[in-house]
Formats: structure tokens, sequence, C-alpha cells
């Protein structure tokens, strides 16, 4: 196998279905068409995602076409089950919305050029009961029933919804109209991909070949990455915010990231494993390396430095950033001491935590700092120009709107 495909298929891989085929067909000089699909329920990017990215990008480079499927149709439709909070009921226009947005941030990774876009509705806007009815006898309900996550949900009395088994069936469905040669996924996709890859058989196509890639852990160092959980790094974050992000990583995280993340060479990935293992180079040294080429892959040179700068200055010297955003009070909140829940309010609608229960939690924590005090009891007293300090990371200046 020649150095680039072995890179492409051992780097950063769980598994490919099925191997031998795949190198073939890589090796026969055919222009693949790789299937890449996404639920358009969510219009965000994180790190996690590009893990796959990557490899599509990797096999781009080397001649091949990616297909982008937008899931608009089955977004629409929603998952009525109410059992997965990923797929609810969206309009037309907010699936449009959130399909932009995705494509912009998809196209930070993948080669606009080489990528042909498809959006489900092609195809099923015109189905008819009688084309749901021949695709569903394609399968019985024990095949889909052996999948894992309804295993267990059938075997502790959970309802499973019809819709829930027909998501499998559709996203197989659109393999077989786009003639998909192989399709790219997390491993926690492979019984979707094995189920298109079984109805391209039965219909007469080539069965497409199964691309999988890790689930990338996410700065919990426990779950993947995952905005639900509030552990992910979005490719949208700004240079300061990801590079602070990647810097709070668990130290057996570092090897992980860059052998999913980056382009540096395996002898130099080699070097710094055994380097952790024998405990010859500072974690935080490699740590930086890591977060200098993440945050230059979605940003530029100048704003990762920047960004370095910047987290030496305030994390590492508990400096005050020099650019601090502002937000204006009534007057009067500065003429006497403030309760404890202005200041939850105001870090919430600054934008510096997720909800007001976040907020509370890091004050219990004693993570709310105001001008370099811990926040002890039922009030505070603040001034115009006092600094807020939420974490680490999180700065916010008081102001008067008067």
């Amino acid at each position: 196998m020649k150095h680039e495909l072995y890179s492409i298929l051992k780097r950063g891989v769980a598994e490919t279905i099925i191997e031998e085929e795949l190198i073939a067909l890589l090796n026969s000089g055919k222009t693949l068409r790789l299937k890449e699909g996404f639920d358009p329920s969510r219009p965000d990017i994180h790190l996690g995602h590009v893990v796959g990215l990557r490899k599509l990008r990797q096999l781009q480079d080397i001649g091949h076409k990616v297909i982008l499927i937008v899931g608009d149709w089955t977004a629409l439709i929603g998952d009525p089950s109410g059992a997965s909070v990923t797929r609810p009921m969206l309009t037309p226009e907010e699936v449009k919305s959130n399909a932009e947005t995705y494509m912009k941030q998809f196209f930070k990774v993948v080669d606009l050029e080489k990528t042909e876009v498809r959006w489900q509705s092609e195809w099923y806007g015109n189905f008819t009961l009688e084309d749901v009815i021949k695709l569903t006898s394609k399968f019985t309900v024990a095949q889909f029933l052996a999948r894992e996550d309804f295993s267990k949900r059938y075997n502790s009395g959970r309802p499973i919804a019809i819709t829930e088994l027909l998501y499998p069936l559709l996203q197989a469905y659109d393999s077989v109209v786009i003639e998909s040669d192989v399709e790219f996924g997390g491993s926690d996709q492979k019984f979707n991909c094995l189920v298109g890859r079984e109805l391209q058989q039965m219909m007469g196509q080539t069965p497409q070949q199964v691309f999988l890639t890790p689930l990338l852990v996410g700065l919990d160092g426990k779950q993947k990455m995952s905005k639900s959980l509030n552990n992910y790094i979005a490719i949208e974050d700004p240079p300061d915010t990801m590079y602070g992000k990647i810097m709070s990583l668990p130290d057996e995280m570092i090897i992980v990231y860059f052998e999913l993340l980056t382009d540096i060479p395996d002898d130099q990935l080699e070097e710094f494993r055994g380097k952790l293992i024998n405990n010859s180079v500072n974690p935080m040294d490699l740590k930086k390396l890591l977060a200098l080429n993440i945050v230059e892959q979605f940003h530029d040179s100048a704003a990762a430095y920047d960004a370095a700068l910047n987290f030496s200055r305030v994390v590492q010297n508990k400096e005050i950033p020099e650019e601090i955003v502002e937000f204006s009070l009534d007057s009067s909140a500065f003429e006497d001491a403030a309760p404890v829940d202005l200041i939850i309010d105001v870090i919430y609608r600054a934008k510096l935590v997720n909800s007001l229960g976040d907020a509370r939690r890091l004050l219990n924590q004693g993570a709310i700092k105001i001008d370099g005090e811990k926040i002890t009891g039922k009030q505070v007293s603040i001034n115009r120009g006092s600094i807020i300090k939420v974490g680490k990371r999180r700065f916010l200046k008081l102001a008067s709107n008067t």
C-alpha cells in the first residue's frame, strides 16, 4: 500500500468495511463518490465532526468527489416519538438556515470545488405510500432490533416509534439514489451505513464501502464531543476561546487530538507519545503546540499566535485581557449592594454561560469573581468599570447606560 493511502486508511480510522475492496477501488483509477450526510436540525460543526471531514478532504486531494447530502426532508418530519432530542420538527425556513450555516463551516475543511451538494427532498419530495411500503419490505423488524440502541430500549420496555425504524432505511436509500461508492460516518453509524450497503446490493448496485472514524472524546475526557454535553470545541469559536478550550484538555487526550486533528508526521507523534510516557516533556508544552496547530487551521497564524499570548497573559499570569466586552446596567445598580441574582442574570445575558443553571453552579464552585474577589454572600458591591471574571478565561466589564 502506498504511504499516502496507508496514512488515510490507518491513521484516525475506527473501521473500514471491506478494507481489501476499498483499497482496490482506491487503486483502480476511478473517481469515487464519497457520501457524507448531515441532519440540519443543528447548524454547528465541532471538532468531533472534523475528524471525518479531514478524511474526506484527504481523499478529495487525491482526486475523489464528496457527495454532501442535506437531510432536509427528514428534518421536516423530526422525531414524533420524542425519543430523540437531536431530531426536533423544523420549519422549511429553519432547515434552510441551518443548512446554509452548516455548509459554510463544512467548506472550511472540505474542498467546495470537489463537492456535489444534494438535498433529500429531490427524491423524497415525490415519494408515495407505495414507495415507502416497497422500501420497508426490504428488511425485517428483527434485523433492525439487532441495532444496539434499539435492542437496549426494546429489552427494557421503552418505546420505539415506527418513524425511528424508518431513518436507517431513508439513509440507506440516499446511497442508492446517489450511487455511493463509500459512505462516511462515526463509529456509532455502523449499522446505518451497513443497511445502505445491503440495500444497494438488493437494488442491483455495487455495495458501498463503509469508512468509520473514531468518536472524538470531548473536553471532559469522558464522553464523546457534543453540544448537548457542553464539552465541545466549535470550529466557529473565536481564536482565544478555541485555544483556551484545547489547553483545558486532560493530558491523556493530547496524543489522540494530535492523531485525529493534525497532520504532524507519525514519527513525531510517536516521539510525543514516548516523551509523555517517560515524563521527559511538560504536557502543557505539547498542548500549546496542539492549540496553535488547531487554531491556525480555522483562523490563521497571526490569530493563533495572539491567542497563545493572551492565554499566557490571562490564564498563566493572571492578568486582565487588553480587550473586554462591556455590559451596561442602569446607574441605580451601582448605588447600593447588588443582589447576587443580578450578577447571575448579567453573565447569562452576556453569553458567558449557556444557562442560568450553569451560572449558579459556577457561583457555588467559587468560579465567579468581581474585581478579583470571589462572591461569597447574597449581595455584592459593584462599580462602573468592575470586572467580572467567570472561570479562567471569561471576562466582562460593567458600564452604566446613563
